[in-house]
């Protein structure tokens, strides 16, 4: 892990400013969704990225029922035996 040495605090709501900076080299823009997860005792915040629920690509998904699926998968899908 790279380490930027910028410091911010936790503010009393839990909050942490991402330097507008650090932001901008990223893509991050407003309102983006950020997936948080916990590694070897490290936060980890990613730009949130849609993929297929079964191979979990994130190519020429399409939505169903509230799911994300790509296309390949609703291909095989529609070629399984009834």
């Amino acid at each position: 892990m790279k380490s930027t040495g910028i410091i911010r605090r936790v503010d009393e709501l839990g909050r942490i400013v991402l330097p507008i900076e650090l932001r901008r080299s990223l893509g991050i823009s407003e309102k983006d969704p950020m997936e948080i997860s916990v590694e070897d005792g490290s936060i980890i915040l990613r730009k949130h990225q849609d993929a297929c629920l079964f191979c979990g690509s994130a190519r020429d998904l399409v939505e169903f029922r509230d799911k994300t699926v790509c296309r390949d998968c609703v291909n095989r899908l529609a070629a399984l035996p009834r």
